[in-house]
């Protein structure tokens, strides 16, 4: 064999330098670079107004990475159901399934809230702020009973709406979609599909195709979170800082204690007690968990969450894309159950009013059931809002919290998101239909 030439050598060195790091290195060198750009703004701009340019910039560049992913959440979730459903027939289980996996819901649902009560009574964060009654303000939304009943009827095939807002004097209209609705419409194509058999056979194979190229956009898209994640960071940084955190101190704590309580300890037992290597689970999942983090949304996470839970985390396709679509409906320990229950015991306290057992016991029926009820909006507020107008305490409260909201969802997303995946891996490993060669 021919030595190589100081040339080849010299090609091969430059090659393995130009080598790009891994993809999870990317993600750190992304949340590293964002941070940095946030913190720049702050210092060459003021407090008030960090350097607009550059919060330009990076508002741009993370608000386009989340744009292309909602992009593909509606044909995403539609055609994901009707394939799953369909290929879910040749399981003997699928109800079973199914059950056991709101079932799963609930449990956690149940011990996230848990915490979150235990940390609102052990941190009293409602007699522990220097926040002001100056700010008390009401809220723009509120979550009911009925939004369940109201949001899961499709007003149209396509579960779109238009929502139309006052902006300075002007009013602007946008399209929207319902996830909840979306999710509705794909069973009852994949139902409808699935009793045609042979006759519908040609618009299956177009779903599963057009799955498989929805799919290919996706890891194109994947590749770009990286970037994206420094535009995100970055911004989250430079617009909201750290300072606002000192007013609501203790409730901050609070929330985050409670999220890694939950994501740090009660996950990893229920993996472990199934089987399952937390530390692995963890090392598959943080593609989802950190993009939930910096874009703070479950539906604009949820094409990553599919990918993850079926490819890093072993979970059966046919499977996984339902559980984590309902899942990113329906599935929030971090905004319906931990912060409504620490938030709820801030504004009784705040307002100086006394909870007893009954309400403590409302606010878990509220957050291992409200979740659904308020499925076809979004946003932590909701919850909260159905959590305090239950208990009847005053919603002007929600106006005390506004000022940190953006800092804690940044956390309650990305436990969202981590919790959708446990439960699919879970339910999959007690199936024993998990693929532990992928995890």
């Amino acid at each position: 064999m021919t030595q190589p030439t100081n040339l080849e050598q010299v090609t091969q060195a430059k090659h393995r330098w130009l080598k790009m790091p891994s993809f999870t290195v990317q993600i750190f060198l992304g949340l590293a670079i964002g941070m940095c750009l946030g913190y720049l703004a702050t210092i060459f701009g003021t407090a008030e107004e960090p350097l607009p340019w550059l919060v330009a910039i990076l508002n741009w560049v993370g608000s386009s990475f989340v744009s292309l992913l909602f992009a593909l959440v509606p044909p995403l979730i539609f055609v994901a159901m009707v394939v799953s459903i369909n290929n879910l027939r040749g399981v003997a289980n699928a109800t079973s399934l199914a059950l056991k996996t709101l079932l799963w819901f609930a449990i956690t649902a149940l011990l996230s809230v848990s915490v979150g009560i235990g940390l609102g009574l052990l941190f009293e964060p409602g007699l522990n702020t220097s926040v002001s009654a100056s700010e008390v303000a009401a809220p723009s939304r509120v979550g009911g009973w009925t939004d369940f009943i109201n949001g899961i009827i499709p007003n149209n095939f396509l579960g779109l709406e238009v929502r139309s807002k006052l902006v300075e004097g002007e009013v602007t209209s946008s399209l929207k979609f319902n996830a909840l609705q979306i999710l509705l419409i794909g069973i009852a194509v994949g139902i409808a599909t699935l009793k045609a058999k042979d006759t519908a056979k040609p618009f299956l194979e177009f779903a599963e195709a057009t799955l498989k190229v929805l799919q290919k956009i996706l890891w194109g898209v994947i590749r770009l979170a990286p970037v994206g994640t420094a535009g995100l960071i970055g911004t989250a940084v430079a617009t909201y800082g750290w300072s606002k955190i000192t007013s609501l101190g203790w409730f901050v704590l609070a929330i985050y204690v409670g999220l890694f309580i939950v994501g740090g300890l009660i996950y990893p037992v229920l993996l472990r007690l199934n089987g399952v290597s937390a530390l692995q689970f963890y090392k598959g999942a943080w593609p989802a968990i950190q993009l939930a983090f910096v874009s703070r949304s479950s539906l604009g996470t949820l094409p990553v969450t599919q990918h993850v839970a079926t490819e890093n985390l072993g979970v059966p396709a046919s499977y996984g894309s339902f559980a984590t679509s309902l899942g990113a409906t329906t599935k929030m320990d971090g905004c319906a159950a931990i912060y409504p229950a620490v938030a709820a015991i801030f504004v009784a306290q705040f307002f100086g009013l006394e909870l007893g057992v009954v309400d403590y016991l409302l606010i878990i029926f509220v957050a291992v059931v409200g979740s659904a009820a308020t499925a076809g909006l979004t946003g932590a507020t909701v919850m909260l809002t159905l959590t305090l107008s239950t208990l009847g305490l005053p919603l002007e409260g929600v106006g005390l919290l506004l000022a940190v909201d953006p800092i804690l969802d940044m956390g309650r997303t990305a436990l969202n998101v981590t919790g959708q995946m446990v439960v699919p891996v879970i339910v999959s490993a007690r199936e024993k239909i998990l693929d532990r060669t992928k995890l």
